[in-house]
């Protein structure tokens, strides 16, 4: 199975669903893993439904005899593109830099070189990963 293949015949779902790709990965033994996010609230299991639908009428399992997960990117998964980032903003997130220092704040701003957390401008070079911060009150 080719990713690309997969990523041409779900795009259209996706984007038609209001979602985004944030990663389409496919092992050697064809477990085909796609996580999708949602533009404006949360991916629900609709969501999740109409993109296997796609990729079975797209690929005979059969013949390409493949795994397939369709899941969100998760609350506690680090970001992965630009558009969860931006997504984001506003919220607190935990960020991770390379040596092992990590530091929670509000993400206020984010792009491909940059990202701004509580007024600290840490350039994307210097980080392992940002993902949200869940709190429970």
């Amino acid at each position: 199975m080719n990713k690309e293949n997969i990523i041409k015949a779900i795009e259209p779902v996706v984007e038609e669903r209001g979602c985004f790709l944030v990663e389409v990965s496919v092992s050697r033994d064809n477990d085909i893993e796609i996580v999708i996010e949602k533009e404006e609230g949360v991916v629900d299991w609709e969501d999740c439904a109409a993109v296997d639908k796609v990729v079975h009428e797209a690929f005979n399992q059969d013949v390409e005899d493949y795994a397939l997960t369709v899941s969100s990117a998760g609350l506690d998964r680090p970001f992965k593109v630009l558009r969860q980032f931006r997504k984001a903003i506003g919220t607190k997130v935990e960020v991770w830099l390379k040596g092992g220092k990590k530091s929670k704040g509000i993400l206020e701003a984010a792009g491909e070189e940059s990202v701004t957390v509580d007024g600290a401008v840490i350039m994307m070079a210097d980080v392992n990963y940002v993902k949200p911060v869940v709190e429970f009150e």
